[in-house]
């Protein structure tokens, strides 16, 4: 049994240390002592390798891992930007061949360079990625994220609506966005323990100095706050050293109150030496010793972010923030109005077993339609009207039906599932528009719609289904294969 999963089971707290995998012989020796010493204030401590989060030059995780020599308690990440199927089994069949079997998977932030106006970057998103490394790995301890930084109700509850799906797909535990609103942290514990079957989930922690305050403020998903940043700038002018304290009591006690919350762990980013590492375990045991419950530690936690002559540094964006339970918005005029008339087209069209539905689908199936000349011309006519009302790309299996009509090959990700944890109020990684998962969230609850954001796993498109007709493909006969359940509902046009 893997030390993560073996620790997860036995509800040990367990700290995971992020590595970013890279050419550099120094830095290896440093992460050597660091994974041969396997502790950190009495927890076990994990080796996890991140994926294409630096440069283009940096090492895969699977380099990583083999640089330090396979540990067996080694948590590989896979990103799914600019992947396919056959690149995470790729990944699994080369991680199992060593040994390893722990794998957190992720649908990746923005790939640098990618453009949404230019040639499309598809990403093999986290929902059918678990279900593909599930089926592959059935014993495997696999992993998934969860943003809950989010502060309007369309981003924020589609976040957990999504995480649902992660865990009906096989996530094992999930992952917390790095961030320091503990009411946020609070929020999603109640979430977990409001589920059906309760998972652990580790919490994204780092020592939070004025430098990487200014570089995570534009990371997507991360939020830092202007009150934080000057709190933080104000510590460096007194002095290096008061501000590099500071920021290492507060990671202690982050962790500690984590600990407090029900955390099963932490995911720890930032450390690089084993010096490092000691510093950090003995602020851990100082604080640990003065917390006596968590409402002292909430106290501290407060204090910690509290400076004489400045206001109490907030963590939220200073907005009306929505906060889980609540619930406001609806969907506009526009939007309803789009839903009713595409969903009659739709159960007109496409009912199969309507005399207008059978006639388009006898059409449609006929052999002529499914070679050359033929089959590009009905996939041009599918473009042509699809595209002006719903943005299609032809993706060749449409998932209209099961994405309230709010086609997904308008997310730049073509993420069909939810929304990735980029968004900032409800805008889009990119920033150039709404998260389409927040109108598609307005949408469904106007529509008495929500379970289906939770409930339907979307599968990935393969590149080879892509840019063809999706009407031939709709009308063929379903199929009879047993365990063909709703959580795959077939799609329509």
């Amino acid at each position: 049994m893997s030390s993560l999963k073996q620790a997860l089971g036995e509800r040990r707290f367990a700290c995971v240390l992020e590595i970013i995998p890279q050419h550099a012989p120094a830095r290896q020796a440093a992460l050597q002592r660091i994974v041969r010493r396997g502790r950190l204030a009495g927890w076990p401590l994990l080796p996890a390798f991140a994926d294409r989060v630096g440069l283009h030059s940096d090492l895969s995780p699977l380099q990583g891992a083999g640089a330090l020599g396979d540990p067996a308690s080694s948590l590989l990440h896979f990103s799914g930007k600019d992947r396919a199927r056959a690149d995470l089994l790729r990944q699994m069949d080369a991680m199992q061949a060593r040994g390893l079997s722990q794998l957190l998977l992720l649908s990746g932030d923005r790939l640098p360079g990618h453009d949404p106006g230019r040639a499309p970057v598809r990403y093999l998103e986290s929902v059918p990625a678990l279900q593909i490394a599930r089926e592959r790995g059935p014993d495997w301890l696999l992993g998934a994220a969860l943003n809950p930084f989010k502060y309007r109700e369309e981003e924020g509850a589609a976040q957990y609506l999504k995480a649902q799906k992660k865990l009906l797909a096989g996530a094992d535990f999930l992952t917390l966005q790095l961030g320091f609103d503990a009411a946020k942290h609070l929020e999603a514990q109640a979430w977990m323990r409001a589920q059906g079957r309760v998972k652990p989930m580790l919490a994204c922690v780092m020592q939070l100095t004025h430098r990487r305050a200014a570089a995570l403020q534009d990371v997507p998903g991360i939020v830092i706050t202007d009150a934080m940043r000057e709190l933080l700038g104000r510590e460096q002018q007194i002095s290096p050293a008061h501000a590099s304290a500071r920021s290492l009591e507060r990671l202690a006690l982050q962790i500690v109150g984590l600990q407090w919350m029900g955390y099963a762990g932490v995911h720890l980013s930032g450390v690089h030496t084993l010096d490092e590492l000691l510093l950090l375990e003995q602020a851990i045991a100082e604080q640990r010793d003065a917390v006596t419950s968590l409402s002292d530690w909430a106290q501290r936690w407060q204090a910690s972010w509290r400076m004489p002559g400045m206001p109490q540094a907030g963590f939220a964006p200073d907005i009306d923030t929505w906060e889980l339970g609540q619930s406001d918005v609806a969907a506009t005029p526009g939007e309803r109005l789009r839903y009713a008339l595409l969903s009659t087209v739709h159960e007109q069209l496409f009912n199969r077993t309507g005399w207008l539905g059978s006639a388009f689908g006898w059409s449609v199936t006929r052999p002529f339609w499914k070679t050359g000349v033929a089959a590009q011309a009905l996939h041009a006519v599918e473009r042509t009207l699809k595209r002006p009302l719903v943005g299609c790309d032809t993706c060749g299996t449409c998932r209209l039906q099961d994405t309230l009509y709010v086609c997904p090959e308008t997310c730049p990700k073509g993420l069909a599932n939810g929304p990735c944890g980029g968004t900032r109020l409800n805008r889009c990684e990119f920033g150039d528009r709404e998260c389409v998962h927040s109108v598609k969230y307005r949408i469904a609850k106007s529509a008495d719609q929500l379970p289906a954001l939770a409930q339907t796993l979307i599968p990935g498109i393969e590149a080879g289904d892509r840019h063809r007709s999706s009407w031939p493909e709709w009308f063929k006969p379903e199929d009879p294969t047993p365990g063909n359940d709703c959580q795959s509902l077939p799609k329509s046009g």
